[in-house]
């Protein structure tokens, strides 16, 4: 696809719906300002009702913001019609036409912009090919798998070549294996064509294996926007922090800090942490630990009781109390470790760069 790349830009988009038992407005969407690249891969992530849906129906023109403004390249585009705009939308439920067979749903889109017979039947069997149904052309849409059926719906998106391909969480309705192998095909076919994309999901592992960047959504606004590795290791609240993975978190103090690093005080404990500098010193804050960073040992700063210890083969899975916090440990490679038994005390540890503190207010 030898198109142009293009990128989105939203600057103030606000949209107002009214609750229909108490008759108030409300903001589904609010003051939301977010740069999309050209050709990168953008998922919009959150819990039900955060926005991230109505954020890409506004992007797409089935919805329209209520304030604010949306740019696709250089060009406005929030007053124009759907079919108007430079995007293809796949949808949740593929919306394929059951009586025309995989040939002629690909090309509907470019029978309606009049393309000529010849162009459509190459760009047709080209695009078929990237998404990995050649030889198929002439099998009707109910005589395929879901996953098959995704595929069309994903072909009859890219052959018109939009300058932006929006997805409405399109593997919803897979089975859990057919949804690995096709998030990892959707990515793949996405960085072949070139193509801007913008996923929406709820589902954070979904985001994470396919996203340049991921926009975590919370009450209509956008709680932090980075790529998943800043998202996972820098999470900028508690919200962020236990939407993206698993995570634990030990309040505390900071006693002191030079630099990025310093001490927090945890349960009256001392502890080595980094990534503190935006902490003022005798601050209140929290100490974000992920599971997999977090070891036991018999001695060190932190003392805990052991209440779980179950073998899952490539990891010992621990949930052990610190005071009256639980907090959850996946100790990978378990074999020739010492495993502790519940009832047992122990310490819990890790590495200083592993750990990320949160000011108490965030």
């Amino acid at each position: 696809m030898a198109k142009e790349k293009k990128g989105i830009r939203l600057e103030h988009v606000s949209k107002i719906y009214k609750d229909p038992k108490t008759k108030k407005d409300f903001y589904a969407v609010k003051d939301v300002s977010v740069e999309i690249e050209p050709g990168s891969f953008v998922t919009l992530l959150g819990p039900s009702g955060c926005g991230k849906t109505t954020t890409l129906r506004m992007i797409a023109g089935f919805e329209s913001p209520d304030e604010g403004s949306i740019f696709l390249g250089g060009e406005r585009i929030d007053e124009l019609t759907p079919n108007k705009r430079d995007t293809a939308m796949v949808f949740q439920s593929y919306a394929l036409l059951p009586h025309y067979n995989i040939f002629d749903n690909v090309a509907y889109g470019l029978k309606i912009r009049k393309v000529p017979k010849e162009e459509i039947r190459k760009k047709v069997i080209d695009i078929l090919e990237l998404v990995g149904l050649s030889g198929m052309e002439t099998r009707m849409t109910n005589q395929l798998s879901g996953g098959q059926q995704q595929r069309v719906a994903l072909a009859r998106a890219l052959v018109i070549e939009p300058g932006v391909l929006l997805f409405d969480e399109p593997l919803s309705n897979l089975d859990a294996k057919l949804r690995v192998s096709m998030r990892t095909e959707i990515r793949r076919i996405q960085q072949e064509a070139g193509i801007t994309a913008i996923y929406v999901t709820h589902d954070q592992s979904e985001a994470m294996s396919i996203s340049d960047q991921i926009i975590i959504m919370k009450s209509g606004v956008i709680s932090q926007m980075g790529t998943p590795q800043d998202i996972y290791y820098h999470p900028v609240n508690e919200f962020v922090a236990d939407f993206i993975g698993d995570a634990n978190f030990l309040k505390g103090k900071v006693v002191s800090h030079a630099g990025e690093t310093g001490t927090m005080e945890i349960n009256g404990n001392h502890v080595e942490v980094s990534g503190c500098g935006h902490v003022s010193g005798g601050s209140e804050a929290t100490l974000v630990l992920r599971p997999e960073s977090i070891h036991l040992e018999d001695a060190g700063n932190i003392p805990c009781d052991v209440a779980l210890s179950c073998f899952m083969g490539a990891y010992q899975n621990y949930h052990v109390m610190v005071g009256d916090t639980k907090v959850a440990i996946t100790d990978y490679n378990p074999r020739g470790k010492k495993i502790y038994q519940v009832g047992d005390k122990a310490f819990i540890s890790f590495k200083p760069e592993t750990a990320h503190v949160l000011q108490a207010s965030e």
